[in-house]
């Protein structure tokens, strides 16, 4: 059989026509496939999104309940030196005193006290035994708040200088 040019024409633009509509349908397929893709991939970020928060939200209410429960351990530390000057205490029958909120002597917080009391290690203890040497060169053993020096001269307040009392003053608050 013949085919006039019509004809031929005509289902070559049928064939095309299926040809087109079955690539037109694939096309279609492959855009919605791809858009529930990027739609799931989307709800997935999502879910991790909030996983995520979820779990930061977790961890800050744990750190939280963890300075709550220990403040001491996450106080902010200021950013300064370490002191240079070194505390210096007075001999240890004045601290005694201190402590037992008895009267002392202004004295014993002067600049010489306290230079005299750091080479010192007398302890004032009531019930402990300290050795001194005696005059003729030995030791002997005597009560600690009899450990005072005897050699020492005790100032009393009303006759120390007022450079005496402005050193004292000072070094005997510290102590408080």
């Amino acid at each position: 059989e013949m085919m006039n040019e019509q004809q031929a024409a005509e289902i070559l633009a049928n064939l095309w026509d299926i040809q087109n509509n079955t690539d037109k349908h694939w096309w279609a397929v492959r855009i919605q496939e791809a858009q529930a893709a990027e739609a799931e991939q989307r709800q997935a970020a999502k879910t991790e999104a909030q996983r995520q928060q979820a779990l930061l939200a977790e961890q800050e209410a744990a750190i939280s309940g963890e300075r709550k429960k220990n403040k001491s351990k996450y106080t902010p530390i200021c950013n300064i030196d370490i002191p240079s000057n070194s505390i210096i205490l007075p001999c240890q029958y004045t601290v005694w005193k201190m402590k037992s909120r008895d009267y002392c002597e202004l004295f014993y917080f002067t600049n010489s006290s306290l230079e005299e009391a750091s080479h010192t290690m007398f302890t004032a203890d009531e019930d402990t035994l300290v050795m001194l040497p005696t005059s003729d060169g030995l030791h002997k053993w005597i009560p600690a708040d009899a450990a005072q020096d005897p050699k020492a001269h005790i100032v009393k307040d009303e006759n120390l200088i007022w450079e005496q009392f402005n050193e004292a003053a000072p070094h005997m608050v510290t102590l408080m």
